[in-house]
């Protein structure tokens, strides 16, 4: 590499096993007590498949049998979203609909895509409608169903009300609906774009709609990141946006803060996720976000307020030996009493498993590619011991500006328009993380932080509310805390819920993201750096950590693939904006939440 600036990085194969990390257990080995026996797990029947995978080819030019075989193809790139097994239909008018379902308990039913009971209304979801049993009873038409699917309610929902019908859901999704009487098919996403979707269009003038970039690349000759909170339609061609809330039509809310309203909402929230027929658990950090999610669960269960398959509720945590994340998870779940699995990896563990979580993560920003490499390890031993779902904490900090550079926000106003900013991105980020790096095993992950309901209310809070001051005791997340500051009945101890924030790319051990920076110095030359910006003209890799995922990145997606990825300068995970609140910040423009260095207790300089 060092003869050409524009040779590219030597890199192993995706496909070799070696390229497998390995994961030494922690304190507690993955052993199967406290998961109900096959005689109890068979008197529940699965409500859904969680997460799946979705291909949708519509006005191809192809034969029927060629556009099967090219829906078959694409459809296997998402093999790993939905392993148990595959539904395919392909229409008269160049249209298929596919389909990569996970199943949990009965395989024997729920297959997808979906058929109304008339014949003339086909659907393919990836998600999950927590709100379905109510839907159905609000039905005005008496409606037949074939399965326990919680996502089979759309359609009668779609033929009573039409695409407005998606106001009524609360959930994360995306999935394509065909309605054969009016030739007219559409695409939808969840509000935060939880669940992934992406759209291209084929140089035949097909149109294609896939949960991840794989599906598209190799028969598309455009494609983009479908939006979260918008539709599409085929009577117009166009992208209708659905989600509108108040919160982020440019005005600052001013709404009266209520800790026990904002309490009762989030654990309402979490409720509406502990929603399985299936062993599942919670992913526990040791941070606020994650810990109260455990809490919540496990008083849920303990408390006999929501149906569970398990007798106990498990946990889990990764990070390297000694890291900060592994005491403090491990400190919570004695508290909680959980079954908890402590993982630990090496850094050289990390660095072999990049190409491949670059691949399934279908990104090159940087500090995804940080946080999503220990999650995406320890989602490989989750899946062992035959965990199928998870609760995690992602969306906290973008609804209660917990990133530590918020202690630089100069007011209300600029507070509450970067908390928007970054709940508008946070599709390309965290929850593009949060799914990818699971499903790349066949685990589903659920936020209750980004709960729409929990949204309405915790967005329309007065964002003086929400803004830092030491000197009155209020550090990052103070309403968080305080609502579930409850001395009589602690959710969590003490200093667990008051603990600073850690970015998850931090919290698994300082020295992860050191070392990802010495390996990329050593791949990476001068020579390569010096004419990035003529090999990488879109989002110029401005250091070599940088230039190393993006050369990985390039060899999976190539162009115009990057341009699906966001860019532009960062300090501990803010908007380009955020950057002009501090002289500091523009000097050292890092993600990593030690790059705050007056703020974070193991800032670089120290």
């Amino acid at each position: 590499t060092s003869q050409t600036p524009y040779a590219p990085i030597p890199m192993r194969s995706i496909l070799s096993r070696a390229l497998r990390p390995r994961l030494h257990l922690g304190r507690t080995a993955p052993t199967r007590p406290g998961f109900p026996s096959l005689a109890a797990t068979r008197a529940y029947r699965p409500s859904v498949p969680p997460q799946c995978g979705i291909l949708a080819i519509f006005d191809s030019s192809l034969p029927r049998d060629q556009l099967r075989k090219q829906a078959l193809e694409c459809s296997k790139t998402l093999r790993h979203r939905g392993p148990d097994w595959n539904g395919i239909v392909v229409e008269e008018h160049s249209h298929a609909i596919a389909h990569e379902r996970l199943a949990i308990v009965d395989p024997e039913s729920g297959e997808q895509p979906l058929i109304s009971q008339d014949g003339n209304v086909v659907l393919s979801v990836n998600g999950e409608i927590y709100n379905y049993k109510q839907l159905k009873e609000e039905l005005k038409t008496p409606y037949e169903f074939k399965t326990n699917s919680d996502c089979e309610v759309i359609i009668p929902l779609y033929l009573e009300h039409g695409p407005d019908f998606v106001q009524k859901l609360r959930g994360m999704f995306s999935f394509v609906l065909y309605d054969r009487s009016q030739g007219r098919y559409l695409a939808f996403r969840d509000h935060m774009g939880i669940t992934p979707m992406y759209m291209g269009w084929g140089k035949d003038g097909s149109v294609m709609f896939s949960s991840e970039l794989k599906g598209l690349i190799d028969h598309c000759q455009e494609f983009k990141q479908f939006p979260p909170g918008h539709y599409y339609d085929s009577t117009d061609s166009q992208l209708h946006k659905w989600y509108n809330p108040e919160w982020a039509d440019g005005r600052v809310p001013a709404e009266k803060l209520d800790l026990v309203a904002v309490r009762d909402a989030f654990e309402t929230a979490v409720e509406r996720r502990m929603m399985a027929d299936v062993p599942w658990g919670v992913l526990l950090s040791g941070g606020l976000d994650s810990s109260l999610v455990a809490s919540i669960a496990k008083r849920k269960q303990e408390r006999k307020q929501v149906d569970s398959v398990m007798n106990e509720l498990h946990s889990f945590s990764i990070g390297l030996e000694g890291s900060p994340d592994l005491a403090a998870a491990q400190k919570v779940a004695d508290f909680l009493g959980t079954r908890h699995h402590n993982y630990t990896f090496t850094v050289q563990e990390g660095i072999d498993a990049i190409e491949e979580v670059i691949y399934h993560l279908e990104t090159y920003d940087v500090t995804t590619v940080r946080a999503s490499t220990p999650m995406f390890l320890m989602s490989r031993k989750i899946k062992s011991i035959g965990i199928k779902m998870v609760l995690s904490g992602e969306g906290a900090d973008e609804v209660f500006g917990g990133y530590l550079y918020f202690h630089k926000c100069p007011n209300r106003e600029e507070f509450h328009h970067e908390t928007v900013r970054k709940l508008e991105a946070l599709h390309m980020y965290d929850c593009l993380r949060a799914n990818k790096a699971t499903s790349a095993w066949g685990i589903e992950a659920r936020v209750p932080f980004l709960d729409r309901d929990f949204l309405e209310l915790s967005m329309n809070i007065d964002a003086k509310e929400k803004m830092i001051d030491m000197k009155n005791g209020r550090i990052e997340k103070w309403i968080m805390r305080a609502a579930f500051d409850t001395p009589d009945d602690p959710y969590l101890p003490h200093e667990v819920l008051y603990r600073q924030k850690e970015q998850f790319s931090d919290g698994v051990g300082y020295s992860w993201i050191d070392g990802l920076k010495e390996y990329a110095e050593e791949e990476v030359n001068e020579k390569q750096m010096l004419h990035a910006k003529h090999r990488f003209p879109h989002n110029t890799p401005q250091t070599k950590e940088a230039y190393l995922y993006r050369s990985i990145f390039d060899s999976y997606f190539p162009d115009p693939a990057q341009m699906t990825v966001p860019g532009g300068p960062s300090i501990a995970c803010s908007t380009p904006a955020a950057i002009e609140w501090d002289k500091a910040f523009k000097n050292n423009a890092d993600p990593s939440g030690r790059a705050v260095l007056d703020v974070h207790d193991e800032a670089y300089e120290k």
